[in-house]
């Protein structure tokens, strides 16, 4: 369970407190009224979508036995004022591979946990 305990009212930093005793700092950017010690959340669900991508193609790859040295991934996200509307995810795939494993590689990027959250019906229950 992620926990988040607002400490003080400075700006908008919260600090989340996630499983395995991690902790992260959100905020807002200054043009936002906040003071900018950590990404915004909606910053971060980006980068989660694209460290979820990446953690995803690496553990497929992994038991093909494709080597994905050099991968790189990048998510560009649309908003519609402050909410995203749109994600792009580019894929810097290494060279080394063939169209076949790059086209497999494209199919299985869609299939990351965050992914399948952001484009699937998904409950929040407020209590």
């Amino acid at each position: 369970m992620s926990r988040v305990r607002m400490t003080g009212r400075d700006g908008f930093a919260v600090r989340i407190e996630t499983p395995g005793d991690h902790t992260v700092v959100f905020d807002e950017p200054e043009a936002r009224g906040g003071t900018d010690t950590g990404p915004a959340p909606t910053g971060m669900l980006a980068a989660a979508l694209a460290a979820c991508t990446v953690d995803t193609l690496k553990f497929y790859a992994d038991r093909k036995g494709w080597d994905l040295e050099g991968i790189e991934i990048a998510v560009e996200t649309t908003y519609d004022g402050y909410r995203p509307s749109a994600y792009r995810i580019e894929l810097d795939l290494p060279e080394h591979l063939d169209s076949e494993q790059t086209a497999r590689l494209r199919v299985i990027a869609g299939k990351c946990p965050v992914h399948r959250a952001l484009t699937d019906p998904v409950t929040i229950e407020i209590v």
